[in-house]
């Protein structure tokens, strides 16, 4: 092997090595951030019967259900917001395997278009399953279609909002989507179809 062959061999090593070390950082990160989490879920609320929510809460995030005795039916709403921040992002990076540099390195972000790190598109988009989850019953998600119509920044609070604009019959409900940043304009537009059923009686 030539000199020049063993110092590509030695370089292409540390890259390794160092690549490793990162990856490493970020998943105990991401793993610690999730226990810490899960430790603090507790049931959302309970009904007239105080049966648990099939939801869970933690400390700032926020919910608001607008939805009649019968619901859920044409015009109810819930809405679901919550912060994305640091954590979150290198939370779900490390879940997903997207580790796309604009989402997790400052300098590397600051020379893009947006002007620094962004969230995940589909990070943001997940809220609207967290709004979803908060529907009355059990709540099955069949179809999503989403368009990323802004950004949103890391440690930016964002609201996602759900309403049933129609009864597809047999319990598939079709629901208008939308997830706003904190200037209430849209960064996410969208449709669902969920199955919407009655919940089996949750434990705590």
């Amino acid at each position: 092997m030539s000199s020049d062959d063993t110092r590509r061999a030695i370089a292409a090593h540390s890259f390794a090595g160092a690549w490793l070390d990162a990856s490493a950082h970020l998943m105990n990160g991401a793993l610690r951030a999730n226990s810490a989490l899960v430790s603090l879920l507790v049931p959302e609320h309970e009904d007239d019967s105080g049966t648990p929510s099939l939801a869970y809460r933690h400390e700032g995030w926020t919910t608001e259900v607008d939805v009649g005795e019968d619901g859920p039916t044409v015009g109810d709403r819930v809405t679901f917001r919550k912060r994305l921040d640091d954590e979150d992002v290198r939370a779900f990076a490390a879940a997903s395997g997207d580790t796309n540099r604009l989402h997790l390195d400052d300098e590397y972000a600051e020379e893009t278009r947006f002007g620094g790190r962004i969230v995940h598109g589909t990070l943001a988009g997940g809220l609207i399953s967290a709004a979803l989850a908060r529907l009355p019953g059990l709540t099955v998600y069949l179809s999503q279609n989403m368009s990323f119509v802004g950004p949103v920044e890391v440690g930016e609070e964002i609201t996602a909002s759900v309403e049933v604009v129609e009864d597809l019959g047999g319990g598939r409900l079709r629901l208008e989507t939308i997830v706003s940043g904190e200037d209430g304009d849209p960064v996410v537009e969208g449709e669902a179809v969920v199955l919407s059923e009655d919940a089996p009686v949750a434990q705590n």
